[in-house]
């Protein structure tokens, strides 16, 4: 350091001592050197020494190289070969694991395809599914891979194009099919409301007997017999019955909505099959123009839209959401208020009381099956009731057809008995009773004509008819009693009253059969409480229940009675005055005849053949007519006689007039008619004996 310090000759110092150094060194260097100077000669002369082995070594160990060069050159080749293999067993065991890794892939993408190809297409989508998240990312570095990657998205496509259309062939084939599965499921519904009804016949004997009376026992056994068979059928498809999953393939359904849930398209496919079904329900509403022509129409009708929501019933147990029960009421309810506008409208075309009482079996069965599956049909049993109206009326129509026909087909004559076994006959139709008559020998006759046990018996079978269509209408039995009883009065008083005044004013109904219609309405008068007990047996309702509507056939009758009175009192006249025209008197006359006109002995002869006829009418009715026939005679007499175009009367002709007053006032006094007192008939040619 005191080199640098600015001391006066540090620098000449310092050189000064360095050399003084070096020489120490050197003479210690010189010292070590003399010291070792020996040995290195000896060591040079050692190495002399060896330098000549060194040299044999030296060949010696060329030799050998040379030679182990030669024999290693085979070892070299086999090391290579080693080499060469380890390394291929090294890229042999890399595929493999690559392979290991590739194989699952190519096999499920080989699973994926067979699926596609057997139309698993729910297990296709799962297994794209595990290929996507578990699969392909191991192995997605190879171009075959990329490929299956691109693929995927088109195969999901493939499948919901081909779900799809399976699920449009499936819902075209149940819109074909709907009438059969409707049909079907009618038919069990219809073999369920039997067998339960029968079980309640079964636990209330006298119900077949209350339904059936008057019946007597030909249909009894009829309905037993047929019951036998029924269930002997039943017995025989019993293993043949069939549900909506046997006639109905609901695999395509259940597929495309798994498929489309998996695809996170569920809600796209709900809104799609609600929207196909809707239309399907219009169409199937749809009713055929003719369809009021044949009940095969109306069943078909019933049956497809049966089938429809069946089909619509099943999928909401069997799926989740796809509908639901509000989907399903609202489309019931669409479809109840077309029903009920589409019944309204053909059954209004209906005018056979046959097809309308069938009509109404079809929408009991119907009504029934669908409330088996949960709908409600309140609405239309309130349609039956409308119906039941026009059922009566074209009851009410044909049954005046048939009134008609008897009243033209009787011959308006007592009925003749000639045995006990024909009377037991008569009254078993008519519940007649006459003491005065039953102690009389055989053979006799029974006052009415033909057509009153006629007459009786349609009626009757019209209050079958009209019980036919009460059936089943889940109305109690005094509900039955009312509709039956009011129907009745319709009969009565529309029908057959109208067919009665009819046939009072046709021209060809002569005194005689007037006489015969007021008695035979009398009759008929008198067994309208059987007719009311008959009603009650049926409906097993007693009559003195309040409620219990009463017959009017009284009133009925006794109208008819009326009219017919009075066009007996009118045709007495009118035959009365065609005697009267034919009569010719010679008012120029010098002296009578000495006897009466002939006309008016004829008319005279007329009258007494005809009062005596009306020894079966009531006695005011058979005065009546006498009082009305003799006043009209004397009047019409008078009106002759008094005749203003009459200038001349000769006494000739004065006293010819006068017997035939003299035998008109016999024929008075005679009383033609029991039951006038004193000389009341001849106060009727008193004016006349007075002009």
């Amino acid at each position: 350091r005191s080199v640098y310090d600015d001391q006066p000759n540090a620098h000449q110092r310092f050189m000064e001592k360095l050399d003084a150094c070096i020489r120490n060194h050197d003479r210690e260097i010189e010292k070590m050197c003399n010291f070792h100077h020996q040995g290195f000669v000896d060591a040079i002369t050692e190495l002399l020494k060896v330098r000549a082995d060194a040299e044999k070594l030296k060949v010696q160990v060329t030799d050998t190289n040379r030679r182990l060069q030669d024999s290693g050159k085979e070892v070299i080749a086999q090391t290579e070969e080693i080499i060469r293999c380890r390394v291929q067993q090294r890229n042999i065991t890399t595929v493999v694991e690559k392979l290991q890794l590739c194989l699952p892939v190519l096999e499920m993408y080989s699973k994926l395809k067979e699926q596609m190809k057997v139309k698993r297409y729910y297990s296709a989508l799962k297994t794209m599914e595990q290929l996507e998240n578990l699969y392909l990312p191991r192995v997605s570095q190879y171009r075959f891979c990329q490929v299956m990657i691109e693929n995927l998205p088109k195969l999901r496509e493939e499948i919901k194009d081909i779900s799809m259309s399976d699920l449009k062939d499936f819902l075209e084939s149940i819109r074909k099919h709907s009438d059969r599965i409707g049909e079907t499921a009618m038919k069990q519904a219809q073999q369920q409301k039997t067998f339960t009804t029968t079980l309640q016949k079964q636990n209330n004997v006298n119900y077949g007997r209350n339904m059936h009376l008057g019946r007597s026992r030909i249909l009894e056994s009829k309905n037993v017999i047929t019951l036998k068979r029924t269930f002997e059928d039943d017995d025989e498809h019993e293993e043949e019955v069939l549900t909506v999953q046997d006639l109905v393939d609901f695999s395509p359904v259940y597929r495309c909505l798994h498929i489309y849930s998996v695809l996170g398209d569920g809600e796209i496919f709900e809104n799609y099959y609600r929207k196909q079904r809707r239309k399907q329900a219009r169409l199937v509403l749809q009713p055929q123009s003719s369809m009021h022509e044949t009940v095969e129409g109306y069943r078909r009708y019933f049956s497809q839209i049966v089938g429809f929501f069946v089909v619509e019933d099943h999928i909401l147990h069997v799926t989740q959401g796809l509908v639901t029960r509000t989907y399903t009421d609202e489309l019931w309810n669409m479809a109840l208020s077309k029903i009920i506008a589409v019944l309204r409208t053909h059954s209004s075309y209906c005018s056979d009381p046959d097809l309308v009482l069938e009509l109404k079996n079809l929408i009991v069965v119907f009504a029934d099956t669908l409330q088996g599956y949960g709908f409600p049909v309140n609405r239309l049993f309130d349609l039956l009731f409308e119906i039941r109206d026009q059922y009566n009326e074209t009851l009410l129509k044909k049954w005046s057809g048939l009134f008609r026909d008897i009243f033209e087909a009787d011959n308006y004559s007592p009925i003749p008995v000639a045995n006990e076994e024909e009377y037991k006959i008569v009254i078993s139709k008519f519940p007649f009773q006459d003491p005065e008559l039953d102690k009389q020998s055989f053979p006799k006759k029974l006052p009415m004509s033909q057509s009153v046990p006629q007459i009786y018996i349609q009626v009757k079978e019209f209050i079958y008819a009209s019980l036919k269509f009460s059936e089943s209408l889940h109305r109690s039995s005094t509900e039955i009693d009312d509709m039956l009883r009011k129907s009745t009065n319709l009969l009565l008083t529309r029908t057959l009253s109208s067919c009665l005044q009819n046939l009072i004013k046709k021209p060809h109904i002569g005194l005689t059969e007037l006489v015969q219609i007021i008695i035979n309405t009398t009759h008929l008068e008198q067994a309208c409480r059987f007719l009311e007990d008959f009603i009650s047996n049926i409906t097993n309702i007693s009559q003195v229940t309040v409620h219990t509507a009463r017959l009017y056939g009284l009133s009925t009758f006794k109208d008819a009675r009326h009219a017919a009175e009075g066009e007996i009192y009118t045709k007495l006249n009118q035959k009365i005055d065609e005697f009267i025209q034919i009569a010719d008197y010679d008012w120029t006359m010098s002296e009578s005849d000495g006897r009466a006109s002939g006309y008016l002995m004829d008319l005279i002869n007329f009258l007494r053949s005809t009062f005596q006829v009306f020894t079966h009418l009531p006695g005011k009715v058979a005065q009546t007519a006498c009082m009305s026939a003799c006043q009209h005679l004397s009047m019409s007499l008078m009106q002759m006689l008094l005749d203003s175009e009459l200038k001349h009367i000769s006494m000739g002709a004065i006293q010819q007039f006068n017997l035939d007053v003299i035998q008109c006032e016999l024929f008075a006094s005679s009383e033609p008619v029991p039951g006038f007192q004193g000389d009341t008939l001849q106060l009727a040619f008193i004016d006349l004996r007075q002009v």
